[in-house]
């Protein structure tokens, strides 16, 4: 019997054992977080939880599995916010050289 699973659905499959230990989340986690939390607050929620997941899911298996999981979240959240036309590409492309050169200079991301 021939199965599709979506790339996140790894139930018994073998995969090793998972860490379950807390850690502290980096200050990169901590931001894509918050992102997420205000892109999602109502009233003016850009999407929803199925749109974000869908989203995930339609990530490529290399990429998927060669990345960290708020890498995930926040290529989901970037591939949302163009679909959804609340910024494009080259908006964001924008915003992305100029925290590059500010962080090259020595300044804050």
């Amino acid at each position: 019997m021939t199965t599709n699973r979506a790339i996140s659905d790894l139930g018994g499959l073998p995969a090793g054992p998972i860490d379950t230990h807390e850690h502290e989340a980096t200050l990169v986690e901590r931001r894509i977080d918050a992102m997420m939390m205000l892109l999602r607050a109502k009233p003016r929620a850009f999407w929803v939880t199925d749109e974000n997941r869908r989203t995930i899911e339609s990530l490529t298996p290399e990429f998927y599995e060669g990345s960290a999981y708020y890498e995930r979240w926040v290529t989901a959240m970037r591939a949302l916010l163009i679909e959804k036309g609340v910024l494009d590409e080259a908006e964001i492309e924008a915003k992305l050289a100029e925290v590059r050169a500010r962080y090259a200079a020595g300044g804050a991301a």
